[in-house]
């Protein structure tokens, strides 16, 4: 099972966060720089918030997610992203997102890929958000899935920490935003990089039409 974050994995959607956190330094007076919001990217905002010492997380959210879709047409997939994920499909692989984006801001993302995700995890469910393990066995309990069997693929550090915490094989994606924290994890350069894991699993990698393959 593949198991993937969305953000900064599947698509690029920093200059819509830029341009959501210019909203909201601009409507409630912030003075704190992107960067420093970026550096948290993997955990839920309020616990963003709570890092960077910012209080009435609620409202600033609003404000946040509203200028977020307002700005969403700057989104991109990162290349090669749609092939990889119908290959890992037709080789058997059932596919899930473990993501902190919440799922109003999500599912239009994942439905412009076009793959059948079997799960998706987003904050708006129970349980506790990145790093903690939560999301990710929770998807797990959704397909009915042992930790060994799966892989999760992310950028961030907090995404690292909550793999190892659920148990599960870490893959962090270079083409991403973060850095990987020791003990350095198997590092993914790209997209298609990823499709080595299917020969170490022992699958072939179909060639479908149209695809990168």
């Amino acid at each position: 099972m593949l198991l993937l974050d969305l953000d900064g994995v599947l698509v690029d959607t920093r200059p819509v966060m830029k341009s959501a956190w210019r909203s909201v330094q601009e409507a409630h007076g912030l003075d704190m720089p992107f960067e420093a919001y970026e550096r948290h990217l993997g955990r839920p905002f309020a616990d963003i918030m709570e890092q960077l010492g910012i209080g009435d997380a609620e409202l600033i959210h609003r404000t946040y997610a509203d200028a977020s879709m307002a700005a969403s047409h700057l989104t991109r997939q990162f290349e090669g992203v749609a092939g990889v994920l119908h290959a890992f499909a037709a080789a058997g692989w059932l596919l899930g997102i473990v993501t902190s984006k919440p799922l109003d801001r999500a599912a239009p993302l994942l439905a412009q890929l076009g793959v059948p995700f079997a799960t998706v995890r987003t904050p708006n469910g129970v349980g506790r958000g990145k790093p903690a393990p939560d999301p990710i066995l929770l998807a797990l309990i959704d397909l009915g899935a042992d930790p060994a069997a799966a892989m999760y693929v992310g950028d961030m550090a907090v995404d690292q920490e909550a793999a190892h915490r659920a148990g599960v094989a870490f893959v962090h994606a270079g083409w991403g935003y973060g850095h990987p924290s020791a003990p350095t994890p198997e590092i993914a350069e790209s997209p298609a990089d990823l499709l080595r894991f299917l020969e170490t699993a022992g699958h072939r990698a179909p060639f479908l039409e149209g695809s990168l393959l």
